[in-house]
């Protein structure tokens, strides 16, 4: 049972890698930010469009590894219509689950991003997967400067 979820999260992996969603430049982005994992060699450059304190539409650009990329596409997939404040949640809730600091973790509240809950067993990928999350906090708080894992 195991092996079949394990199979079937990397293949959502694979799959959102080889078919990134939302990978387009963003015309009059609200908020603009870049991100860049020098460990992996992970860029991006994170859009969002504002509709008062929702996001109306999440974009990004960049390459990056399989796990950076899958991370960055269900990210903005799921961002879409939330608020700020539900993004941010999303951000904690992720970075807890992959920074191993919650060992009984709900996955069902994290919805789709649990397939990258594995990446906590393996310390140099936390940072591909929570590249793009550290970025939306920043474009959330809406800082210019670039953001690095390091």
């Amino acid at each position: 049972m195991f092996d079949d979820l394990r199979d079937l999260y990397q293949e959502v992996i694979f799959d959102h890698n080889r078919n990134p969603r939302n990978f387009r430049v963003m015309d009059n982005p609200d908020r603009k930010v870049e991100g860049f994992n020098p460990l992996c060699g992970d860029r991006l450059t994170l859009y969002l469009k504002m509709a008062g304190d929702t996001i109306e539409d999440a974009s990004f650009q960049g390459s990056g590894c399989a796990i950076s990329t899958a991370s960055v596409s269900l990210m903005t997939e799921i961002v879409k219509g939330k608020t700020e404040a539900e993004a941010e949640a999303l951000f904690t809730q992720f970075h807890e689950m992959t920074t191993g600091k919650d060992e009984h973790f709900n996955l069902e509240a994290i919805g789709k991003l649990a397939v990258l809950a594995g990446v906590r067993e393996y310390p140099a990928r936390v940072k591909c997967a929570t590249l793009a999350w550290h970025t939306l906090d920043a474009a959330l708080k809406n800082e210019q400067q670039s953001i690095s894992t390091e």
